[in-house]
């Protein structure tokens, strides 16, 4: 039996340029009240853009660096995804969000014992890799294009560690509808700064949250004290944030420890070295050749200002890994190039 080729690989996960505001514009457009890692604000895009490719280039990284990468079809031609990776969350200020914990109550004379859910304003979380910033074009929800965008930030983490803390960590929205009515916060926050939710979204706009301290209690908040809507938000997620919370829980990552503040979202968060991708990777030697087999690989250069990611199926040995000559183009790389290589075992439909 012959077998045919299979075909190079399709998505390429880049550095965003200068060029991709536009991208970002529509994408923030898209976006639902309350998703703010990219409002719609052209002065703060542009800004954003520009320390995103200051970070990739410069030699010195403090770690408040801000990384953006575009996904784009090399079929069809453009960017059809945005995704990043804040080097330090909170890097200026403490980054806040809920701890999840559970006390126990018990009366020896009446013999009644109770376990509550309580919710802790902690900052835990400050100083880990943040993962921000995760948008798909629609049409391209179910193909593997966001495996790619979301997944292969982690090889670029690895193959810079010195760059990134040790833990990763990634906020998802919660619920909240059309119009901007979020549950969890009308019932917790709203009751302390007396705004509502797209208010306080807008106010932050992508940045720091550490205001909240200020303002909200440092005691502990009982759930079962609030109206049954917000304990039911409590770790639930907003239909946008579905898909890329899947990939994440898939990675490995934890998520019931921490929640965001403000929509009450489930926060994840994990030790790098724990995760799916970066368990799996593998330095090889890129080798050109007819691809007749293999299983779905994410590859990545060993670029920083250039990186390069695809997804593709190709063949691998222990040293190495055969690619067709237009996806080691895309990599930027010859044959003999060092590559990193993390299978991946959720095949889909392209």
């Amino acid at each position: 039996m012959t077998l045919s080729p299979v075909p190079p690989a399709r998505f390429l996960l880049r550095p965003c340029h200068a060029d991709d505001l536009p991208a970002l514009e529509r994408f923030a457009a898209a976006s639902p009240v309350g998703i703010t890692t990219l409002p719609f604000d052209r002065a703060f895009l542009s800004d954003r853009l520009q320390r995103s490719m200051h970070a990739f280039a410069t030699e010195d990284a403090s770690g408040e660096e801000i990384y953006l990468f575009a996904l784009e079809d090399l079929d069809a031609g453009g960017v059809i995804g945005i995704s990043g990776i804040a080097a330090r969350a909170g890097f200026s200020d403490r980054f806040y969000s809920y701890r999840n914990e559970f006390v126990v109550h018990s009366s020896r004379v009446l013999g009644v014992s109770t376990r509550i859910h309580t919710l802790h304003l902690c900052h835990d979380l400050t100083d880990v890799t943040l993962f921000i910033s995760f948008h798909i074009d629609p049409a391209y929800e179910h193909t593997l294009a966001p495996q790619l965008l979301s997944r292969a930030r982690l090889l670029f983490i690895a193959q810079h560690a010195e760059r990134f803390a040790e833990r990763v960590a990634a906020e998802s929205a919660g619920m909240a509808d059309d119009a901007g009515r979020c549950p969890f916060w009308d019932a917790v926050g709203r009751r302390f700064f007396g705004m509502d939710y797209p208010t306080i979204e807008q106010l932050t706009g992508g940045r720091s949250k550490a205001f909240i301290a200020d303002l909200m209690p440092l005691s502990p908040i009982y759930v079962p004290l609030l109206p049954e809507e917000a304990q039911f938000a409590i770790g639930q997620l907003h239909p946008i944030a579905e898909l890329p919370f899947s990939i994440l829980l898939d990675e490995g990552f934890d998520a019931d420890s921490y929640l965001d503040i403000f929509d009450g979202g489930p926060t994840v968060q994990e030790r790098l070295a724990m995760l799916k991708t970066v368990n799996r990777a593998r330095l090889l030697t890129a080798a050109t050749g007819t691809v007749t087999d293999g299983g779905w690989q994410l590859v990545c250069n060993g670029e920083r200002e250039h990186f390069r990611a695809v997804l593709v199926q190709a063949s691998t040995s222990a040293d190495d890994i055969t690619l067709d000559p237009r996806t080691l183009s895309a990599l930027g790389v010859s044959p003999g190039a060092a590559l990193r290589v993390a299978a991946l075992d959720t095949p889909e439909p392209r």
